[in-house]
């Protein structure tokens, strides 16, 4: 057996004394040695195994003091999440229990000098709950489901690529109402030159049809004399034509003279009809809306403080199926839940939570629809519909009755003054 085998006495010897935790200021993070005394420590630093190390280290010393912070933060929110998933503990508690692991990340290899200041940086990077009490800084690991941030990122992407439609539907719109005026504006200077050449020219003439029901003839003017003839024609015909229109409204102009554009009797009924109904369906739309009250869009976010409700997070199965109250709500989608049973808070999205019926004669909050925000109490069930009787305290619908869905209230942890 050689001297320095794994069995000799000196080698058993060597171990125990390094069993558990030595001095900090003797432990080098580049080389991960630990040395027992200061002299040990000495002999470490000159040796060549460390001044290799510290080449190393001297080539790019942010990215290595970088990289050692990373992996100290990513190893202490796993201690956390592992050890105290839902717990609100003192951070000394966690570092001890951290720093038990000989191998562990030394926090002065990182960019915090302190756990204070690394305590601080979890809180504004929204990593952990923060809390600065007489005993000290207590935190509490905040959830996060990869599941909900995929979901959050692919909401934002799709509000991103509605907004870029409508900007773009809009500047369509903006595009064809000035080819329009600019349209109109061509088409009035066309009708003034029309105009002025209509005068300066007597024989011109607009074509139109005089006779619906007959064929539409044409004849060719050979020359000047030709056009007299023609003219007594067109004038014969429109004489023929008076009788057929003798029931016809004039409008207060000439009796004879024919009237620009003229539609069909079977055209004027339709048009008429249309007109009539159109203007019923105003009627009706204005008296609804003048007696029926107005009935406001749900909104897709239903948490309230104050609320009881029910988690169903399957992924935790001491907290499945039980109840808690809203402390408080975040960005509209998600609450802190302070569970009844245990007194754990959570932060839970609403769509791993549901609302709590009360029995007959609880207290209930309206989360949505006509009356949000209303308090009453719960008056009767019907199973069969899947809704429930309330009836409203304070506010303009004191004492009303009302039946609302199952998912429209939930019972209020409160009393009534």
């Amino acid at each position: 057996m050689g001297k320095n085998d794994f069995l000799t006495p000196k080698a058993i010897g060597n171990r125990i004394k390094a069993k558990g935790l030595q001095k900090l200021r003797w432990y080098c993070q580049m080389c991960q040695k630990q040395c027992r005394d200061e002299n040990g420590f000495k002999c470490h630093l000159s040796s060549e195994s460390h001044k290799r190390q510290m080449d190393i280290f001297g080539q790019n010393p942010a990215r290595i003091v970088e990289g050692y912070s990373e992996e100290f933060e990513r190893t202490f929110l796993e201690h956390l999440k592992q050890s105290h998933p839902f717990s609100r503990i003192a951070a000394t508690v966690v570092y001890n229990e951290y720093i038990n692991d000989k191998h562990h990340v030394h926090m002065n290899s990182t960019k915090w000098l302190t756990l204070t200041d690394f305590v601080k940086y979890l809180g504004r990077e929204g990593k952990c709950k923060v809390d600065e009490t007489p005993k000290g800084w207590f935190i509490a690991f905040i959830h996060r489901d990869e599941l909900e941030e995929i979901e959050g990122q692919k909401r934002a992407k799709r509000d991103r690529a509605e907004q870029i439609e409508e900007d773009r539907h809009n500047r369509m719109l903006r595009e064809q109402i000035e080819r329009a005026k600019k349209l109109a504006r061509t088409e009035g200077e066309g009708e003034e030159g029309a105009a002025g050449a209509a005068a300066a020219d007597p024989g011109a003439s607009e074509l139109r049809r005089e006779q619906l029901d007959q064929p539409l003839g044409f004849q060719l003017a050979a020359g000047r004399s030709s056009a007299a003839t023609a003219a007594a024609t067109a004038e014969q015909q429109q004489q023929r034509a008076k009788p057929a229109l003798a029931f016809e409204d004039d409008g207060g102009g000439g009796g004879g003279s024919a009237v620009k554009g003229r539609k069909s009797k079977v055209e004027e009924l339709m048009e008429k009809e249309r007109a009539a109904k159109s203007a019923q369906a105003a009627s009706d739309a204005a008296r609804a809306a003048q007696h029926a009250p107005q009935q406001p869009q749900r909104l897709d976010h239903w948490l309230a403080p104050g609320i009881v409700v029910k988690v169903l997070v399957k992924r935790l199965p001491e907290y499945y199926k039980k109840k808690g109250v809203v402390l408080r709500v975040l960005d509209k989608y998600r609450g802190e839940i302070e569970m009844t049973d245990s007194g754990d808070v959570l932060q839970v999205d609403q769509k791993e939570l549901e609302t709590v019926v009360p029995q007959p004669g609880g207290a209930v909050l309206v989360v949505n629809g006509l009356y949000r925000g209303a308090k009453g109490s719960l008056v009767g069930i019907d199973t069969k519909r899947f809704q429930a009787e309330v009836k409203l305290r304070g506010g303009a619908h004191d004492g009303q009755a009302v039946w609302l869905e199952y998912e429209d209230f939930s019972r209020w942890h409160g009393t009534f003054k």
